[in-house]
């Protein structure tokens, strides 16, 4: 593996996520949207675990590859439909990043690590694919969380405590203690309610 097999494969996930259509808005700057949440995982992957591998800066960075391209609404409605559409859009993630490690010559091995850490296999006994989940539950509680929150007004307390619980069960002990460190901002609006939950 090399230095610039990494900063290729980094150029063609960021070259597919920006493709995305749906565009979001960043202080006037204008960002496609998994573009924007692939920088989001990559500069929280860089505080919280600042000597993660090179493999593992690929997975965090490739996590949501082109996720526009499978929606939710393909899918029956309920809890067996959303499951299906989950795990189905793993193996499309998984399978998207380790096309484009191909296509820079990263061997087998590793392209099957990352492969299993995108599609969050085997979470809570794979370092990777925890590491993986961490990541995606800080860059959610920081960064999007409150937006969540805002498109759910009819959602009462006890059903956010659920939601912030099921986002934080998901995670390990070292990310609890990133969060409790006060190492990510915590939206103000839902800060009591974060504090609550966790408490």
């Amino acid at each position: 593996m090399s230095t610039a097999q990494l900063e290729q494969v980094i150029a063609l996930i960021d070259k597919a996520n920006n493709q995305d259509p749906n565009i979001v808005l960043v202080d006037t700057v204008e960002w496609p949207k998994e573009r924007l949440y692939s920088q989001h995982m990559s500069e929280m992957l860089s505080r919280f675990k600042p000597d993660a591998s090179d493999l593992m800066q690929i997975a965090v960075r490739g996590q949501h590859i082109q996720r526009w391209q499978s929606l939710r609404s393909d899918y029956p409605e309920g809890k067996q439909g959303y499951h299906q559409w989950r795990t189905n859009l793993y193996t499309f993630h998984a399978e998207q990043v380790a096309e484009l490690m191909q296509q820079v010559g990263y061997q087998e091995d590793a392209i099957e690590q990352v492969k299993n850490a995108v599609g969050k296999k085997s979470i809570k006994r794979n370092p990777d694919s925890q590491l993986l989940e961490d990541i995606a539950g800080l860059v959610f509680i920081e960064h999007y969380m409150l937006a969540f929150a805002n498109k759910h007004p009819e959602y009462s307390e006890e059903k956010w405590i659920g939601i912030i619980l099921k986002t934080w069960k998901k995670m390990s002990d070292d990310a609890h203690q990133f969060v409790l460190d006060g190492e990510i901002t915590l939206p103000v609006p839902l800060q009591s309610l974060i504090v609550k939950a966790i408490s």
